[in-house]
């Protein structure tokens, strides 16, 4: 069967980027090769010039990365995918194509650290400036807008305060504008939210996450939508460098088999967890798409097919109060990273988010009480009895 005939996205998860080799391996082999030898001169020629396919060396190309980056790109619904080193691979790789010296970005002030780093303290070397803003607020993003504004870059829910962009809304304006949207998938999958339906130009992901779960490997995708595209973003991975190995891209494939099943259970755990924070004295405010008081319900409801694994939440006693409690979590592990099959939690301001500085954080409302718990699949009660014990210690 081929992948464009399965409509289901749990039977892509399993098949995607599998297809067909020499040996008719149910599993794909991995080709943990450095370069690839030629039949001829000519034939090696003939491939350089782009008029043959087939591998010259595993930073331009290599099966088994292929394989990976064909099962996201299935499940994104798009054109093709890149496979990258990490996730601020993917993202760095991605603004490098789309920016110039001169151009303007905007970027959901909400976002994963390092990107916002990124942008101020490497792209703007580059003559590229840079507007932060709550891309949930719509007027906010319009009047960021400027003639030289080329992207929009959104990561929704935005990392670690769970605010949701209405995508198809951004995508409206920002093409209106002649900008594209790049938007970071990382916290839903393609399982859970498929930006390209919305409007959506590309998608970045850490394979890190989610797409992995098994917190064992480092990793980055990029996601082109048109076929126009790909040659462009090709090229700048190929010469920056940043690419994911054979071995992390086996690993990464073999992990998606599993992810539909996976984000399944992540999110009904998540709801049971975050049901339990809204109920306990203990705690202020809790911040997860499946609650109904989260300012971007009804939002995630249209967008989203499932609220994900992500909980934010501050306590009443403040950061000493989050401190304690962190320091007190037997099975929650205290680490940065997420969506692995474990449970995680850590504190953004002090973590994360160190990069960004106060006053950014402030700007994204990264509170210095905020704590940011990645739901694991283990049984949700353990999980919820934990965090009761944590705070109540």
């Amino acid at each position: 069967m081929k992948e464009h005939d399965i409509a289901s996205t749990d039977t892509l998860a399993v098949h995607a980027g599998v297809g067909s080799n020499e040996h008719l391996a149910v599993v794909p082999p991995i080709y943990q090769t450095s370069t690839f030898a030629f039949d001829s001169v000519e034939q090696g020629a003939a491939l350089f010039a782009g008029e043959r396919p087939g591998y010259i060396y595993s930073r331009m190309g290599n099966p088994t990365v292929e394989g990976l980056e064909k099962s996201v790109t299935a499940l994104e619904g798009g054109y093709a995918g890149l496979a990258c080193g990490s996730g601020m691979a993917a993202t760095h790789t991605t603004l490098a194509v789309l920016l110039q010296n001169g151009d303007h970005l905007v970027c959901s002030d909400a976002v994963y650290g390092p990107t916002c780093t990124l942008v101020d303290t490497v792209l703007s070397r580059f003559g590229i400036e840079c507007t932060m803003v709550d891309t949930s607020d719509l007027d906010a993003v319009k009047l960021a807008m400027r003639p030289n504004t080329k992207v929009v870059f959104v990561e929704t829910p935005g990392n670690p305060t769970l605010v949701i962009c209405d995508l198809e809304a951004v995508c409206r304006m920002a093409h209106a504008h002649g900008a594209q949207v790049v938007v970071d998938n990382t916290f839903m999958t393609p399982v859970l939210q498929q930006p390209f339906r919305w409007g959506v130009d590309v998608v970045v992901h850490s394979l890190t996450k989610f797409l992995n779960g098994h917190a064992d490997v480092v990793g980055g995708m990029i996601v082109v939508k048109e076929e126009s595209q790909y040659p462009t973003f090709r090229k700048m991975l190929n010469h920056l460098g940043g690419v994911l190995p054979p071995l992390e891209s086996f690993l990464v494939h073999r992990g998606i088999k599993t992810l539909a099943l996976r984000m399944q259970r992540h999110c009904e755990n998540a709801m049971k967890v975050a049901e339990f924070l809204e109920r306990h004295p203990a705690v202020e405010w809790v911040r997860f798409p499946g609650l109904k008081s989260h300012p971007q319900h009804e939002i995630a409801q249209r967008q989203m097919s499932g609220p994900g694994g992500m909980i934010s939440f501050g306590l009443k006693a403040g950061l000493e109060a989050g401190r304690k409690m962190m320091n007190a979590v037997k099975l929650c592990g205290l680490a940065v990273s997420l969506g692995g099959v474990e449970s995680l939690i850590q504190h953004p301001a002090s973590m994360t988010h160190a990069g960004m500085g106060p006053d950014a954080r402030k700007r994204a409302n990264i509170t210095d009480g905020l704590v940011r718990v990645s739901v694991g699949i283990e049984n949700a009660d353990d999980i919820i009895a934990d965090l009761d014990q944590a705070m109540s210690g």
